[in-house]
């Protein structure tokens, strides 16, 4: 398989600190690639030089004649004077042309670009629009090569799921830097870790990333001790959920066991809840016979919904069903037309908003979260400052940098961090994971499972809200908040059949969507069940004879026919358990 894109000891630096340090590597066709890294570390760089959108200081980038490529960076611009559908469907002439097109309706339709208008000037879109303005122009192209940069920050939760499926089913070779850990483990066949100037390569999404940088933790003495704890941690969970969430085989799986056979789950709910109790008392945030308006459309229509001590809820909806607006009436900034909003008396509410509120500019950073307090009790944790600080992503030597000269990310995460310093009992937070690397959204994930409150959240990170909450509501456009006890994906099932005009909205009791998998009789499934023990039996082998043979490659180091032999064998070898392997999977799918 030829590559489409080479890299060859290519370094490239911002000051004295380089973020590239002598990177070789290539995209090959078809290939579908995760990018994963701390903000700042490299990632964009290496998107924008692989894409000749920056030249490298040293070293050789090239690209097959006639590549086609389409690049979406967080730093695309659309032309100035421009409308939504010049820069869509540019290629395109007569409107019969691109609307007897099905990949061109469905990227329409799956962005949302119906929805803002063709006509739309693109200077008066938001950012959100125009990145997926931006993205659905590369898309409709025919394409070798596509490169994104986080395209799914201005998405909902649907249309995460629909950039995920189009990749899939499209033919063309993807290279995207995302945090989103559900994209990423849906799309990605192969992850690169960008860290320390190189580029680490490993096979599969993000569960099977969490599951080697677990397995090199336990085998590196040297690992740090928190960064070892958390990776066992997110392991732990990725192998307890109701389907394990890696691809890799059984076999590989229990290899992982004794690495996590003693970490505890990610939250004991019920003391939790007990504990939430005894801080909130019965009554923490409701809203009684409540209506509200946004414009012309009815948000709420004499609804009654109350949220307990305790409750994790995740909210969910299409952009612009009023997720954001329904979080205001929560806490308090906007007031229902009718009916009325009770808090608790011993509620503690804290809101973190989509919107900058003005920080203390002449403070540091650490003197802005030392302003609410010293020391702060989450759960079980008793974190200083500088030590929440570190955890949402403000390593020592950037606490002490001026809040006016922070970024708009850091600025929201300090915003974070003020809030959590007061230690609320009631947590609000609309989309909190955004410009969060996927180290940080770790450590906010583990604040939040020992965190003993009320938590409300709206996030496009399905992974997430997946883990941190247990329950999922969801507007639907409808006036009502919807209880969905199948979480998402009764929510992604809900949208699909109304989108296709069933209207149904009972719980899903079979397949959905295109995921259907035919299933067996029993004695299909005796015989899938013995082909997989068979399957297990010869990797087994194949594991042991591959050990071996790495044993004697490195005892004939100095005789090269020998090499020559023992490598020719170790090919075969390697190839038969790629076959054995994916056999694994096909027939693991039929007994799901």
């Amino acid at each position: 398989m030829a590559n489409l894109v080479n890299l060859e000891a290519v370094s490239k630096s911002f000051g004295v600190r380089p973020l590239l340090d002598g990177v070789s590597l290539g995209v090959a066709e078809g290939q579908r690639i995760g990018v994963v890294g701390l903000n700042g570390g490299g990632k964009t760089t290496l998107l924008e030089v692989m894409a000749g959108l920056s030249e490298p200081d040293t070293g050789r980038v090239s690209h097959v004649r006639g590549l086609r490529m389409a690049v979406v960076t967080q730093r695309t611009e659309l032309p100035k004077g421009s409308t939504v559908g010049d820069v869509v469907l540019e290629r395109y002439g007569a409107e019969h042309e691109w609307a007897a097109d099905a990949r061109v309706r469905s990227i329409m339709d799956g962005l949302g670009i119906t929805a803002i208008g063709l006509e739309s000037e693109t200077a008066n879109l938001s950012g959100g629009e125009r990145r997926r303005v931006a993205l659905a122009a590369a898309l409709t192209g025919e394409l070798d090569l596509i490169v994104l940069d986080e395209p799914t920050n201005h998405l909902d939760v649907e249309g995460v799921r629909w950039l995920a499926d189009h990749l899939l089913t499209r033919r063309v070779a993807s290279v995207v830097v995302t945090h989103d850990r559900w994209f990423l483990d849906t799309v990605a066949a192969v992850t690169w870790e960008v860290a320390n100037g190189r580029v680490e390569q490993y096979e599969g999404g993000y569960a099977d990333w969490i599951f080697a940088r677990a397995e090199r933790a336990r085998l590196s003495a040297t690992m740090e001790e928190k960064r070892q704890n958390l990776a066992r941690k997110e392991l732990a969970w990725l192998q307890r959920g109701a389907k394990a969430r890696t691809s890799k085989p059984k076999y590989r799986i229990e290899a992982a066991e004794a690495l996590i056979s003693d970490v505890p789950p990610p939250r004991d709910s019920v003391e939790l809840m007990a504990f939430a109790r005894r801080r909130l008392g019965k009554t923490v945030l409701e809203i009684e016979d409540a209506s509200l308006s946004v414009g012309d459309r009815k948000l709420l229509d004499n609804v009654t919904w109350r949220i307990g001590p305790g409750d994790r809820i995740g909210l969910v909806g299409v952009n612009g069903s009023g997720k954001t607006t329904l979080l205001k009436l929560l806490a308090g900034n906007t007031e229902p037309e009718t009916g009325k909003r009770i808090q608790g008396k011993t509620v503690a509410l804290a809101h973190l908003t989509q919107e900058l509120e003005d920080l203390p500019g002449h403070l540091r950073a650490l003197e802005a979260i030392e302003q609410i307090a010293g020391r702060v009790v989450l759960g079980k944790q008793e974190l200083s400052a500088a030590q929440l600080g570190e955890k949402l992503g403000f390593p020592q030597a950037r606490q002490w940098t001026p809040v006016e000269d922070l970024s708009g990310g850091e600025r929201r995460r300090l915003q974070l961090c003020r809030l959590l310093m007061a230690e609320p009992n009631v947590l609000i937070l609309d989309e909190p994971t955004n410009d969060l690397d996927i180290d940080t959204l770790q450590q906010l994930e583990d604040l939040l499972d020992s965190w003993p409150g009320t938590l409300v959240v709206v996030s496009h990170d399905r992974y997430l809200v997946e883990r941190v909450c247990d329950r999922t509501f969801a507007l639907f456009g409808d006036g009502q908040i919807t209880d969905l006890p199948g979480g998402i994906e009764e929510y992604l099932k809900r949208r699909h059949d109304l989108l296709m005009g069933s209207g149904r909205t009972d719980t899903p009791g079979g397949p959905t969507g295109t995921t259907a998998k035919a299933k067996l009789d029993a004695a299909e499934r005796r015989a899938a069940g013995k082909e997989l023990g068979r399957l297990e039996r010869r990797m087994t082998q194949l594991d042991v004879k591959e050990k071996k043979l790495h044993e004697a490659l490195l005892t004939a180091a100095t005789d090269p026919g020998k090499l020559i032999e023992l490598n020719t064998e170790l090919k075969a070898i390697v190839s038969e358990k790629e076959d054995v392997e994916a056999r694994w999977l096909e027939v693991s799918e039929t007994v799901d």
